[in-house]
């Protein structure tokens, strides 16, 4: 199939959360054989080797919205309510949305076969009746992707740093929806989705794979800020840090606040060294956020990422957390601080129990999650019946 893939990001300098998620379900399709046609909604375009890309036709009003995210937060990107949400409603129906407009079609007319578009995450608000109009002149089917799920849904409001993505949306415009959450794909459907799947997460065990490193952390976290796990955060690092002055704790990412108490953040992690870095800590957190983990089988990139790394995982609490791992034999989840500290203990003085529960772990990613498992969902689903 030939597919027209409209991306979040592409440029992993943004910091966005699924975008080296993109790449691997990119490179998946590709090594399926499928043509992958990428264009990113934020940020500049990318070529690679696993897919062909056109520009962002709004790159320099996309920066604009981030600076105004920076400085007020979701609000200013709200097309609903006040004079902000006026403005930003008045500028996506006359300008975003027919630039985008625009630029699909003549995407769509030089391609000619295109078989499926497929959105991912983007703000599905701002292209309303977009679908429509494109499947009516080229008669290509729409779906829509959401990797969010269930922050993204209207109930949780979103991240405060991102857009509320259905605002203004209408569900229905699109053949079917993609999402990365098993309870999340009911509320879509008494949203308007007609048909909705869910494809979880996955990892390419070729670029999550084990690497040699000493070890000479003890435990480890990344990821990106506090919000919706602040708790856990205190509970899992802070805490025990208070306790175990003698182990080594430490956070990569941003935007933790105070929550970390006297566990250092050593910043942000680049794609490139996230192996090294996670290959050097005896044990690896898995902190889910709160929304994720009371909203049944909810997944999230990470624990795909660390288990493909054959880490020692250690979870807080995730409803359904079963449906892709076992909680003896691939993790420990811990309910709370106290525990956390017992297991940390228990792991660090049995380096072959660690071994053992990370290679199981790889095993069961490579079984059943890796990126061409969830490149096969994706094409199935959006496959001619």
């Amino acid at each position: 199939m030939k597919l027209l893939c409209v991306f979040s990001a592409l440029d992993m300098r943004y910091g966005f959360g699924c975008t080296a998620s993109w790449w691997q379900f990119a490179k998946g399709l590709y090594e399926l054989g499928h043509d992958v046609i990428a264009v990113p909604y934020f940020g500049g375009t990318i070529e690679s080797p696993w897919w062909r890309a056109y520009p962002n036709p709004c790159q320099y009003e996309g920066q604009a919205f981030s600076y105004a995210k920076k400085m007020f937060g979701s609000r200013a990107t709200s097309t609903e309510g006040g004079k902000v949400g006026r403005v930003n409603k008045a500028l996506i129906d006359a300008w975003i949305r027919p630039k985008w407009e625009t630029h699909l079609s003549r995407v769509l007319e030089r391609e000619r076969d295109v078989d499926a578009v497929i959105f991912f995450t983007v703000p599905i608000g701002h292209l309303r009746g977009l679908p429509t109009r494109l499947r009516r002149q080229f008669d290509v089917p729409f779906f829509y992707f959401d990797g969010d799920v269930p922050v993204s849904l209207p109930r949780f409001g979103g991240f405060a740093s991102g857009f509320r993505v259905y605002e203004g949306a209408d569900l229905a415009e699109y053949e079917g929806f993609m999402c990365n959450s098993l309870a999340g794909a009911d509320e879509l459907k008494e949203m308007g989705a007609k048909r909705v799947e869910t494809v979880y997460w996955g990892a390419d065990p070729d670029l999550f794979a084990p690497v040699a490193r000493e070890q000479d952390r003890d435990v480890f976290f990344y990821g990106l800020g506090a919000e919706y796990r602040e708790e856990w955060i205190r509970s899992m690092l802070a805490e025990p840090k208070f306790s175990m002055p003698e182990i080594s704790f430490a956070v990569g990412g941003s935007d933790f606040g105070d929550t970390l108490g006297p566990v250092s953040c050593i910043g942000r992690i680049s794609a490139g060294s996230l192996r090294s870095e996670c290959a050097r800590s005896r044990i690896n957190l898995n902190i889910v956020r709160e929304a994720h983990a009371s909203v049944y089988a909810s997944a999230t990139t990470r624990l795909f990422e660390l288990a493909a790394m054959g880490s020692c995982i250690v979870s807080n609490p995730a409803e359904g957390v079963g449906e892709w791992f076992d909680e003896s034999d691939h993790l420990v989840t811990v309910k709370d601080g106290d525990q956390a500290i017992a297991v940390y203990t228990e792991l660090l003085a049995d380096p072959s129990r660690r071994r053992a529960m990370g290679e199981a772990a790889r095993q069961r990613v490579i079984e059943c999650h890796t990126h061409r498992h969830r490149a096969e969902d994706i094409a199935r689903f959006v496959s001619p019946k």
